[in-house]
């Protein structure tokens, strides 16, 4: 999986999670993540997520760290798998630095407090993921917690570049763990 730190600043606003956004964009074909800062703010409109919907809980963030993922050839519960592992690769990074994260499904939570946004979806030929850490949890429209503003994460790409890191590696190596294994 290629992966990439994207240096301008994104608003992510929802209807960047479709097919190609990432080759049309940054020119990265195949399996592919990258991570950027912005603003969030997701309308009930661009909304993914249909519980939220129904819920009429929009997304907002005024500084966040986005990871968009596209990947080929994988059904959705498997994408769903992926997501998870995403946010458990994330989970383990914050804890390896010493803060105590929780993890409800595809939720993680610092302080009782929500700490990320995450979905992923099918399109007609690959799975999409989304997952959002906010940086400053300022005007988020539920008790929230945040890399620099409660964890104290200034080095934003670095934390970003991990992630990357680790997730392309993982799903490298779980690919290659099945070409090991002799058929019974």
């Amino acid at each position: 999986m290629k992966t990439q730190f994207i240096e301008q600043e994104i608003k992510y606003e929802g209807w960047q999670l479709s097919p190609h956004w990432i080759y049309k964009n940054f020119k990265i074909q195949g399996d592919a993540a990258v991570a950027f800062i912005g603003e969030c703010e997701v309308k009930l409109t661009e909304m993914v997520d249909i519980e939220d919907v129904i819920n009429n809980e929009p997304i907002y963030s005024k500084s966040m760290l986005s990871f968009i993922s596209e990947q080929f050839n994988v059904g959705l519960v498997e994408g769903v798998f992926r997501q998870r592992l995403l946010i458990c690769i994330i989970k383990e990074a914050l804890e390896k630095r010493g803060f105590l994260i929780t993890r409800n499904g595809d939720d993680l939570f610092y302080d009782g407090k929500k700490l990320t946004v995450s979905i992923a979806t099918k399109s007609v030929n690959s799975i999409l993921i989304h997952t959002g850490i906010n940086i400053d949890s300022a005007g988020a429209p539920v008790k929230a917690s945040g890399l620099s503003s409660e964890l104290g994460i200034y080095d934003i790409k670095e934390f970003a570049d991990e992630i990357l890191n680790n997730y392309s590696e993982e799903i490298s190596d779980i690919i290659l763990a099945s070409t090991k294994v002799r058929g019974v």
